[in-house]
């Protein structure tokens, strides 16, 4: 009889370690979600004129991926908008979003004639508001870049120089977060 209980005691252990087993490998592993970052802006943001793939926000998330950081890059861009624009859109950044580049729609504003007070109150509006979804907001300016021939839109050469620009400061912000 010692035996039959030893037997059926190691069974019962064996089962259940067996089963415990079984259980864990159809159990998903807990994997980290990907670093949320918007881009936000107007017609650059949206790449005008060149291959979406060839755009600023296309190349940064490129180029933060070859640094090893898991980001999945949202455009938000509308062409032709004006900062007021932009930061209505800038309430609506979704939730758990890092990182907010902006654009704040200056060459859009001077065409509409929005004065340099109210686009300075937009813009104060767009750092708020993204700050407020609990992200880091970091504006994108587009000055010394190459242009196209409308002296408006960046060039591929532009928008590859301006990723470039942007990088230290997206993984500066991303590094506070770690």
């Amino acid at each position: 009889m010692r035996w039959h209980s030893f037997f059926q005691s190691a069974c019962k252990i064996g089962f259940a370690s067996f089963l415990t087993l079984v259980l864990f490998s159809f159990a998903s592993p807990v994997q980290a979600e990907a670093i949320r970052i918007v881009a936000l802006g107007a017609s650059n943001t949206a790449g005008k004129g060149v291959d979406s793939s060839q755009a600023w926000p296309a190349r940064l998330e490129g180029l933060l991926k070859a640094k090893g950081y898991d980001v999945s890059m949202t455009v938000d861009a509308v062409s032709g908008d004006t900062s007021a624009g932009i930061a209505s859109r800038a309430a609506s950044i979704p939730a758990g979003t890092q990182v907010v580049l902006y654009d704040a729609g200056t060459n859009n504003d001077q065409k509409a004639g929005v004065s340099d007070a109210s686009r300075q109150g937009n813009v104060g509006d767009i750092v708020s508001r993204i700050r407020a979804r609990g992200a880091t907001p970091i504006r994108v300016i587009y000055q010394g870049l190459p242009r196209q021939p409308d002296g408006i839109h960046l060039t591929a050469a532009g928008h590859a120089a301006l990723a470039a620009r942007l990088l230290p400061q997206v993984t500066a912000a991303l590094g506070k977060r770690h």
